[in-house]
């Protein structure tokens, strides 16, 4: 039985049409925005964020997008993404994010395939790469460069003779629609564009970057999208004073959501400098409140501390037993005779991370790919909350989450409200509910393999669910590895465990219809050069030739074999000289690794793995 929606929130917009108009109505002069600029800080309130989403509103209709055009938007997290993501919704367009990163076929195939008709482009260069696809391109009619002082030039001026879509669009305009400037009435295009909006239209296609073959687009109602805040902003304490710290890529569902959700309530986005490389040290400037991300920040974090640690006699083992004094203090449990020891370890270890963090973070999520739990425990040692959770693009980003009234570490938490989830007979996760996404852009079949006759989406993803409705996900369904004995390998427990390892970056196993597995494994390149720096090595050159290297290497696989069951340790392993990138088409946008292209692209290392192995040999690092 579909259990009953999540109970409608009254305070949230009824479309993303109309959040910039519905949240400045609220939050008026509070701090919506802050950002680096020329090397300092700027806010722009609540109300400014209106006249912002009017000006790239306005531009737009300028420009003669239509209800239900497709705007792409082509950029890093950056203020003008926001700008440019509610212009666009309030103009009644469907907003087609697009990585920065994508190489040119992955943009062609975005544009081409959603049928863009505008395009924002973040600076000159994207709009260049943009322009030498036109001709592949006959549906694009501009490119514009939203950002400096010449943004939305190309936006016709005296905008706009776009009518409304119903009678009624303008019934319910906001409150200060009837300001002074005539612009600003109730008969203004952009308002009623805004207001015709429905929960049922389109407000985003977006591109899941597959691990195989081209891109699909999901298709995500605004009303998808309400379902997914109706359920989460219940779990999810925050409002005015608190900041969110924004540098995930606004081109993924999970940054949009943390947009949508920190606006309703009326706290602050704080986006990042610019350069992925300062995210850690920025966090001391930006003091957030909330920090969402995925686990490679937070693995980052841990890393460090330990790496400073270990620079000291006995660092070490006093790291370790202040992590578990720490758990037991954030469990309730923890033993008097242990207090002055914990009021030490905040002076040397928790309260520095907190302050490295910025010295305020009370709630952080991450998601996107599973997390090591020696990392939650050295964060909620820390005093540091980490709350895991799951979902896909085409569940609205959301079917599970863990939240301070109901958490469970090693799972992903209760399914959210209105969201049902069940384990099919292969231990498959399934789910069904409002927040589902009605199917992929103009790719019946595709929408048929992943929407079945009685709603459930079929996630893909191997799970169990406890005794207590929390949900666990144990690996990909398609990952799955059979031996030419028959045995059903999960890759994910193995390359995890051995990723667990500060000196590996990833790690890929490969078997199928082979006797036993093999490991692809790249190297951390900052934490294996730091480790050789407070030892004294100089190692060879690439690193991963280096035997000092490959025993570190061995060392993780050999703790993660002891973990597995037997028929899932790895027997032979080779270190890659280079890590895997999005540029070289082994990971996607969103930093999962593309495990076909990887086989294939190492595909003689995996021979020679496999031939050595069966000749009695070691098998030696290679790339």
């Amino acid at each position: 039985m579909t259990p009953p929606p999540a109970p409608p929130q009254a305070d949230r917009p009824r479309t993303l049409s109309v959040l910039a108009e519905w949240a400045a109505d609220r939050h008026g002069g509070l701090p919506a925005l802050r950002f680096k600029r020329g090397g300092g800080w700027q806010e722009v309130s609540y109300e400014g964020l209106r006249a912002a989403v009017r000006d790239a509103g306005r531009a737009l209709l300028g420009l003669g997008v239509a209800p239900g055009d497709r705007v792409a938007v082509l950029a890093e997290t950056r203020v003008e993404w926001t700008y440019a993501h509610f212009g666009a919704f309030a103009a009644g367009a469907v907003v087609v994010p697009v990585y920065p990163t994508a190489g040119d076929d992955e943009v062609t195939w975005v544009l081409g395939d959603s049928g863009a008709s505008v395009v924002l482009c973040e600076d000159a260069a994207q709009a260049a790469k943009v322009e030498r696809l036109r001709g592949k391109l006959p549906g694009v009619r501009e490119v514009v460069v939203m950002t400096g002082p010449d943004a939305y030039a190309a936006a016709a001026p005296g905008t706009t003779d776009a009518p409304p879509e119903r009678a009624d669009a303008t019934a319910n305009a906001p409150a200060d629609s009837t300001t002074e400037s005539p612009a600003d009435t109730p008969a203004d295009p952009l308002l009623a564009r805004a207001q015709a909006r429905t929960p049922a239209d389109p407000a985003t296609i977006i591109y899941t970057s597959g691990t195989t073959g081209p891109p699909k687009g999901c298709v995500l109602t605004h009303g998808n999208i309400g379902a997914v805040q109706d359920a989460s902003l219940p779990l999810i304490e925050g409002g005015p004073g608190d900041a969110t710290y924004l540098y995930l890529p606004l081109a993924h569902l999970l940054a949009q959501l943390i947009e949508f959700t920190t606006l309703i309530e009326g706290g602050t986005l704080v986006y990042f400098g610019g350069r992925i490389e300062d995210v850690v040290a920025e966090l001391a400037e930006a003091r957030p409140t909330h920090l969402p991300s995925v686990p490679r920040l937070f693995e980052k974090i841990h890393s460090v501390v330990l790496s400073l640690a270990e620079s000291q006699d006995g660092g070490r083992e006093r790291f370790e037993e202040a992590v578990r004094i720490g758990v037991l203090a954030a469990e309730g449990a923890l033993p008097d005779e242990l207090r002055d020891a914990h009021e030490a370890a905040d002076k040397t270890l928790y309260g520095p991370v907190r302050q490295a963090l910025g010295g305020r973070v009370r709630w952080a999520l991450t998601g996107g790919a599973p997390i090591a739990p020696h990392v939650l425990d050295f964060l909620r040692a820390c005093g540091i909350r980490v709350f895991e959770g799951y979902g896909m693009t085409e569940s609205g980003g959301v079917i599970s989450l863990n939240h301070p009234a109901a958490v469970r570490y090693g799972t992903v938490g209760r399914p959210i409200a209105g969201c049902e989830v069940r384990i099919a007979d292969d231990g498959e996760v399934l789910a069904r509910g409002a927040n589902v996404f009605p199917g992929y852009h103009a790719d019946e079949p595709a929408t048929r393999a992943a929407l079945d006759d009685d709603g459930w989406l079929h996630t893909g993803d191997l799970g169990a669910l406890d005794a207590d409705g929390y949900l666990r996900i144990t690996g990909r369904k398609k990952d799955l590895i059979i031996t030419s004995a028959g045995k059903n390998l999960t890759p994910s427990l193995s390359e995890l465990a051995i990723q667990a390892s500060r000196f590996v970056s990833r790690a890929v196993m490969v078997g199928d219809r082979r006797p036993h597995p093999v490991a692809l494994i790249t190297l951390d390149a900052e934490e294996v050069a730091g480790w050789a720096s407070r030892s004294g090595l100089t190692l060879t050159e690439p690193a991963s030739a280096d035997p000092r290297v490959r025993a570190l290497v061995q060392e993780a696989v050999d703790a993660a074999n002891a973990r597995v069951s037997r028929p899932a340790r790895i027997r032979a392993f080779a270190v890659l000289e280079e890590d895997f990138s999005v540029a070289d088409g082994l990971l996607t946008p969103s930093l999962k690794v593309r495990r076909r292209a990887v086989v294939e692209r190492y595909g003689a290392v995996v021979e020679r793995l496999y031939a050595q192995e069966a000749g009695g040999q070691d098998a030696e690092a290679g790339g």
